[in-house]
């Protein structure tokens, strides 16, 4: 069965870190492409990052870049996304997906807020 499990959302104030986990299982998480997501209340789902397979290449949407890094460690079959400096408009449920050409797989996602 596949599944995706976000971990590690909360509560944190304007400034604060956060690591969350992707949780992989059920398919050769190695050979997929890892992103993460995100959705603030009212709007679109938005893309943060992405990480090929191998970890080499990252990418980031400008809002994040330079405060956020996402990793994957392969032999455990998890994803991180690193968030620093956090911001009130961070605040969003935050979902992992793993993609290989037409294979695209999603987690249910965690929560984020950032308030004081």
């Amino acid at each position: 069965q596949v599944q995706l499990v976000e971990s590690g959302g909360a509560l944190v104030q304007p400034g604060g870190s956060l690591r969350l986990s992707c949780a992989a299982s059920g398919f050769p998480f190695s050979v997929y492409g890892m992103n993460w997501y995100r959705q603030a209340p009212g709007k679109e789902r938005e893309w943060v990052a992405s990480i090929s397979t191998t970890g080499g290449t990252t990418n980031y949407a400008d809002s994040v870049k330079g405060r956020f890094t996402i990793s994957r460690d392969n032999a455990k079959n998890v994803g991180y996304l690193q968030m620093n400096s956090l911001k009130p408009e961070d605040t969003a449920v935050y979902y992992c997906n793993a993609q290989q050409l037409t294979m695209n797989y999603w987690g249910k996602g965690t929560l984020v807020t950032v308030s004081s």
